[in-house]
């Protein structure tokens, strides 16, 4: 983490002002596992307490969120834990892919993150956002710019003036190998300026 901080901070006059500023950024984690992505499915094009609330109601409906149980559950109790018809489709698809043994998870976290990532696309309703968050907070993968992400996107347009996605990616080409933690340096700004605290 000090490696990649101290390389930012020296590559790049934005992150030399935002550790000024803020100090180091927090960098979450989430375990690696079937009910992190069944979170992820749910926080998509939501805020995160819509979700967390969605996936409470899943809990208590189920007993336990499982592979077997999602696949049980019917669309109509998924709905009544406020679970749309899609995001449903995208669970049921997850907890098939991983009961067939078409995706483990336990073996992720032992691959390249490319390879990781050409897995799970291949699971309905997992895109590259839902990926990016996974493999930077649960397997911790120092490379990673989730550039799907409107909070990340916005910052870079504040603070570097960025008008296209590619004009973002050319510039995070500067700061390989550690582009998650200039992620984290990002969101810890945006967050900051709006006061609100990092929920993950």
């Amino acid at each position: 983490m000090q490696e990649a901080i101290a390389f930012l901070v020296e590559k790049d006059a934005v992150f030399k002002a935002l550790h000024v500023q803020y100090g180091n950024p927090l960098v979450p984690t989430r375990p690696e596992g079937f009910q992190t992505l069944v979170k992820l499915i749910l926080e998509q094009q939501v805020s995160l307490e819509s979700a967390r609330a969605c996936y409470v109601k899943i809990e208590n409906a189920l007993g336990e969120v499982t592979p077997q149980l999602i696949l049980l559950a019917s669309d109509e109790v998924l709905r009544a834990c406020g679970v749309s018809r899609q995001k449903s489709s995208y669970l049921k698809a997850l907890a098939e892919a991983i009961l067939n043994k078409e995706l483990v998870l336990e073996t992720l976290s032992e691959k390249h993150p490319d390879d990781v990532r050409n897995e799970l696309i291949q699971v309905k309703g997992i895109g590259h956002w839902t990926i990016d968050v996974y493999l930077m907070f649960c397997l911790q993968s120092p490379d990673i710019f989730p550039i799907g992400d409107i909070a990340l996107v916005n910052t870079l347009k504040e603070l570097y003036g960025c008008n296209d996605k590619a004009e973002m990616l050319s510039l995070a080409e500067n700061w390989r190998p550690y582009r998650s933690m200039a992620t984290y340096f990002l969101w810890h700004h945006y967050l900051q300026k709006r006061n609100r605290k990092f929920i993950y």
